[in-house]
């Protein structure tokens, strides 16, 4: 190999420092126990969100606005809402002020199943906040807010 010639490892840039990854791996451990926190009360991740904006709410919102306040595209909302209304957790009500409007509405089962799902989380966050010492979280806390 002469001194134009070079290796691809040699121009790979360092990647030695794996604390990424680390906490990319450890934000989907986390995000596991949620989905089997939740799926113990028949719920996962996006159906919890959905019925949580709901509760805030406290009145019906249209798709729209569920879509905007969940960062996700209209169709995903769409699809999200066909799950937990055949579920019985939601309805579709027509929009009192616009015809071509539809919104959501939170049911009394789909209340009861946030408060489960509510329960489920608060366990899951309690023992996390167990398995560190106090320090631990003060630094991880410090930690993520960089990244904020």
């Amino acid at each position: 190999m002469n001194e134009m010639e070079s290796s691809p490892a040699a121009s790979m840039p360092d990647v030695g420092d794996q604390t990424i990854a680390a906490l990319l791996h450890a934000a989907h451990a986390l995000e596991d126990k949620l989905e089997t926190a939740l799926g113990h009360v028949g719920l996962s991740g996006p159906k919890f969100s959905v019925l949580g904006e709901l509760v805030k709410a406290e009145t019906p919102l249209a798709l729209s606005e569920l879509a905007a306040r969940l960062s996700c595209v209209r169709s995903n909302i769409t699809q999200l809402i066909d799950r937990v209304e055949a579920e019985g957790l939601v309805r579709r009500v027509d929009c009192p002020t616009d015809r071509r409007s539809v919104k959501a509405e939170i049911t009394e089962e789909g209340r009861a199943r946030y408060t489960a799902g509510a329960i489920e989380v608060a366990r899951v966050e309690t023992e996390f906040r167990a398995s560190m010492s106090s320090a631990d979280r003060a630094a991880l806390g410090q930690m993520l807010s960089v990244l904020g």
